[in-house]
C-alpha cells in the first residue's frame, strides 16, 4: 500500500500523528508549528474535479506500465494505492504517478507544487494483510 500527501496537508508533528521512515510517531505541537511556519505556499486541497483527473491519469498510467491496482482512492489531501509490484521500484512508481498527475493538473490550470516529498509504504505479507489494506482504502473512497 502506497500513501502520499498533498503539499502542506500533513506536516511532521501533526495532531493526528505522522509517519517517518515507516514508523507512526506521536503528535508534537512544537514540531508542527515549526513546519507550518516553513511552508512556502498555501497547503493543497484537491477539488472534486482535480481528484477525478488524478484518478484518471494514474489509472491510465498503471495500465500503460501493466501494474495491477487492487484498490485506489484520491482524497483531497492524500492518495492511497494498493497494487502489485511491477518491474519498477516502489520509489520509481510513486515518482511516476506524482509526475503524471502533476503534469495533468498543471495542464488543467493548477499552479504550484502538488505533492509532499516522499511517501509511505506498507507491504502485504499474506492474503489477510492484502484484504485489510484493500478494505482500508475502499473505506476512504
Amino acid at each position: 500500500m502506497l500513501t502520499w500527501t498533498t503539499y502542506g496537508s500533513w506536516l511532521q508533528g501533526d495532531k493526528r500523528g505522522w509517519v517517518k521512515n515507516g514508523r507512526i510517531l506521536q503528535p508534537d505541537s512544537k514540531l508542527y508549528l515549526t513546519n507550518k511556519q516553513k511552508l512556502k505556499r498555501t497547503p493543497v486541497k484537491l477539488k472534486e474535479s482535480q481528484k477525478r483527473l488524478v484518478k484518471e491519469i494514474i489509472s491510465a498510467e498503471s495500465k500503460r506500465i501493466n501494474q495491477k491496482i487492487y484498490a485506489f482512492t484520491v482524497c483531497s489531501d492524500h492518495i492511497h494505492i494498493v497494487a502489485e509490484p511491477c518491474s519498477e521500484s516502489i520509489s520509481q512508481i510513486v515518482q511516476r504517478y506524482k509526475r503524471v498527475s502533476t503534469y495533468t493538473l498543471q495542464k488543467n490550470g493548477f499552479n504550484g507544487k502538488v505533492w509532499t516529498k516522499g511517501y509511505d509504504k506498507r507491504c502485504c505479507f499474506d492474503v489477510k494483510d492484502l484484504k485489510t489494506r484493500i478494505d482500508y482504502v475502499l473505506r476512504h473512497g
